[in-house]
């Protein structure tokens, strides 16, 4: 059957209450939906992007070749199957894909926010789409699934709202950010900020989008390496060297250097560098424990199905990490849950990558 895509946005001009006691005072949020909705609106799965995703899970557009992030698990006889569910994918709050961010007019000013955008956090991010979802009239919903930003954002819906998805499927993600994820993203942040292009923060965006901005490739270059793993990168590219370079010359390029610079450099000129500053910012801020005494605390509020899948070589998020949630479960008596650690050795990104190795995975949840 046809995928359906179907892009939208809607604007809102209730205020919008933040974790940081700030308001949004109106706001967009673009989503894109696969599927048949049925009558009774019980057919519905949210799918939650990570840092620099969007609303594009899937399909392709008209005027593009790339296919959605995970085109490969949504679509007719696919893990998320669109004959059977009606799937959106909400571009969050602080992103610069459609929904509102910093580089979104501030109206009725017509200037961009910058920085007179407010700092948001995941559970910002969750609530507005909880905001959305109520105007779309949908209440309750069969699953929420994501990974990396996006498990962190499921795993936030199963605490914020507990009644409005039966399952959650949360991929390579964190109970907490820690220190060495903080880490990566402080070196992107400090490689932007430094960079005399970046004027601080008051560049022109259509200039970048053109000429790229230096300082945010090196900071996706130190992103890229939190992403793979020593296994990944030695199958990948092993001591290979550039043929076009001299092995003594000083800038000729081992593979895993071209790598890197292609990455990063084209990087910079799709994804915006106000926006990685914001939403670094709420993935270091998340803590499903914060508001509560502990996680398990937090956890005591869940009642949806909860299924766990962290990757054993995931340098960003370890396994462990992921593993706590599980313990933490079952030491409170919670029955409905799961916890599988994909063996796989490509690190952090073999949620976006290696699908045949987890997508049975999901489609046993979702079958539950």
């Amino acid at each position: 059957m046809d995928l359906n895509l179907q892009t939208y946005t809607q604007h809102f001009d209730n205020h919008l209450y933040l974790e940081s006691g700030r308001i949004l005072e109106s706001y967009d949020i673009t989503y894109e939906t696969y599927g048949t909705i049925n009558e009774e609106k019980s057919n519905v799965i949210v799918v939650c992007h990570a840092l620099t995703g969007s609303h594009h899970a899937a399909g392709i557009y008209e005027d593009e070749r790339k296919s959605g992030w995970w085109d490969g698990l949504i679509g007719s006889h696919k893990a998320i199957d669109t004959d059977k569910y009606f799937v959106i994918c909400t571009n969050v709050i602080g992103s610069c894909f459609g929904s509102t961010g910093p580089i979104s007019v501030r109206k009725p000013h017509d200037e961009l926010y910058r920085y007179k955008f407010p700092v948001i956090t995941i559970k910002d991010m969750v609530k507005a789409q909880r905001i959305l979802f109520d105007r779309l009239d949908i209440h309750r919903v069969e699953a929420i699934i994501g990974g990396s930003m996006g498990g962190m954002q499921a795993l936030t819906f199963s605490v914020l709202y507990p009644n409005f998805a039966k399952k959650i499927i949360a991929l390579a993600t964190t109970h907490a950010t820690q220190p060495w994820a903080i880490a990566f993203n402080k070196v992107a942040s400090e490689a932007i900020l430094k960079d005399p292009d970046f004027k601080q923060g008051y560049y022109d965006p259509e200039i970048l989008k053109e000429s790229g901005l230096t300082g945010m490739a090196i900071g996706r270059m130190a992103g890229h390496i939190s992403f793979l793993s020593h296994e990944s990168m030695s199958e990948k590219f092993g001591r290979e060297y550039k043929r076009t370079d001299g092995l003594y010359e000083l800038f000729g390029k081992f593979q895993v250097e071209s790598y890197l610079e292609y990455n990063g450099y084209n990087f910079t000129k799709w994804f915006d560098p106000l926006t990685y500053l914001y939403i670094t910012k709420a993935i270091n801020l998340y803590d499903l424990a914060r508001g509560f005494d502990s996680l398990k605390d937090a956890l005591k509020k869940v009642t949806a199905q909860v299924h766990l899948l962290s990757f054993s070589n995931d340098l960003l998020f370890r396994d462990f990490e992921m593993k706590k949630i599980d313990d933490t479960l079952n030491e409170i008596g919670y029955k409905k849950h799961s916890y599988i650690n994909v063996q796989s050795d490509y690190g952090h990104d073999a949620f976006l990558v290696e699908l045949d190795k987890f997508q049975h995975h999901i489609k046993d949840a979702l079958d539950a």
